[in-house]
């Protein structure tokens, strides 16, 4: 494996459907602006509850990218 440094940013996704859906639309969204990502870590989960039952997840990820030599 080469020497890498890498830079951490923390993003939110959401999504009424599930944790891996709010965290694929948290990575999805970042690979559109941010390049070498190469790793996520979920810090937090939260969820929305409307009438009783689980209406929204929020998940709060650090993506991890690699900087440019």
């Amino acid at each position: 494996m080469a020497n890498h440094v890498y830079s951490i940013s923390e993003v939110v996704g959401t999504s009424p459907e599930g944790v891996e859906a709010a965290v694929a639309n948290a990575v999805t969204q970042a690979a559109k602006t941010v390049r070498n990502l190469d790793w996520f870590e979920v810090q937090n989960i939260r969820g929305q509850i409307s009438e009783g039952a689980i209406a929204h997840w929020q998940v709060t990820v650090k993506l991890g990218f690699r900087l440019d030599d």
